[in-house]
């Protein structure tokens, strides 16, 4: 996004927010319309609104529009791309918005730092901690394996910690 062009100043000229949507104030081009929600929701599930030529999302302006500054990451606390709630954004660090991913759709195990180890014939639990890879054991039952991660991902993920479901 360019700060040189988009400010907080400029957003409350262009839009007015309403429920976690844009809707435009002025008549920017031939396909806007005042009062019309702004954007579009695109093939990776973000909703992008066009200024001056440029696509940005519309969780990032919605968070310039109300704070005046830009994280390099804004986190949706529900995890849903298209919740736009200026309560569900929130400032993030690129390791914090990923410890608040949903599960894998590669994961066999149905729970989010969970595997089955061939080798040892366990559930290893695993998890990722500032970017760095932790193991926190192998278990025979797969409901401890469940408890142990569960509680990991609390301790160090905290308000970030997503367990998948």
């Amino acid at each position: 996004m360019d700060l040189n062009i988009l400010n907080q100043k400029l957003l409350h000229e262009l839009f007015e927010y309403k429920e976690g949507h844009l809707y435009w104030k002025i008549n920017a081009n031939s396909q806007t319309k005042i009062g019309n929600k702004a954007g579009s929701i695109q093939k990776d599930g973000y909703w992008r609104i066009g200024i001056k030529g440029k696509a940005h999302t519309a969780h990032r302006l919605i968070f310039l529009f109300h704070y005046g500054y830009l994280p390099k990451c804004i986190d949706h606390i529900n995890g849903i791309k298209t919740d736009n709630c200026i309560k569900n954004l929130r400032a993030a660090t690129n390791s914090q918005n990923q410890c608040n991913a949903k599960i894998n759709i590669k994961n066999t195990s149905g729970i989010k730092g969970v595997c089955w180890n061939k080798k040892t014939k366990k559930w290893r639990v695993y998890l990722y901690i500032n970017g760095k890879f932790t193991e926190f054991g192998h278990y025979f039952d797969i409901n401890v394996a469940k408890f142990v991660i569960d509680t990991m991902r609390h301790k160090y993920h905290g308000e970030f910690a997503n367990h998948g479901y």
